[in-house]
């Protein structure tokens, strides 16, 4: 994957959500959401469940890497399984991509590829 040298537009940023029905219901009531109308109606959140395709969630994910109003991306771990070779992909700090528990599945900091940098990073010295 080419690596993306962006700015965030810092008056605009965004907070992005990739998950199940519950976790992306409760971060959009809590104000998370955005459509714009400008482009098609492009949303900053998918809703992921049984038939949702790994395409899908790739595709995306790699909408929100290149979106300059995203400055996190907010992906639940058990979703992040189903793409680990997309989100090991991405090097960049901007936008920050974390993995999160889901109400089906508790969190596992041993998947995290976050987690498991900053390990590597620490047991080196």
């Amino acid at each position: 994957m080419q690596r993306i040298k962006q700015k965030v537009n810092t008056e605009n940023a965004l907070v992005a959500v990739i998950g199940d029905d519950d976790t992306v219901t409760g971060l959009l009531l809590a104000g998370v959401g955005n459509v714009d109308t400008s482009r098609r109606n492009a949303k900053n959140f998918l809703v992921v469940d049984s038939r949702t395709t790994i395409a899908t969630i790739e595709e995306t994910f790699r909408r929100f890497l290149h979106d300059k109003n995203i400055a996190v991306i907010l992906i639940t771990q058990n979703v992040a399984d189903r793409i680990r070779p997309a989100l090991v992909e991405h090097t960049d700090a901007i936008p920050a991509v974390l993995e999160m528990p889901s109400k089906d599945a508790p969190y596992d900091p041993s998947k995290d590829y976050i987690m498991q940098r900053i390990e590597r990073m620490f047991s080196s010295e």
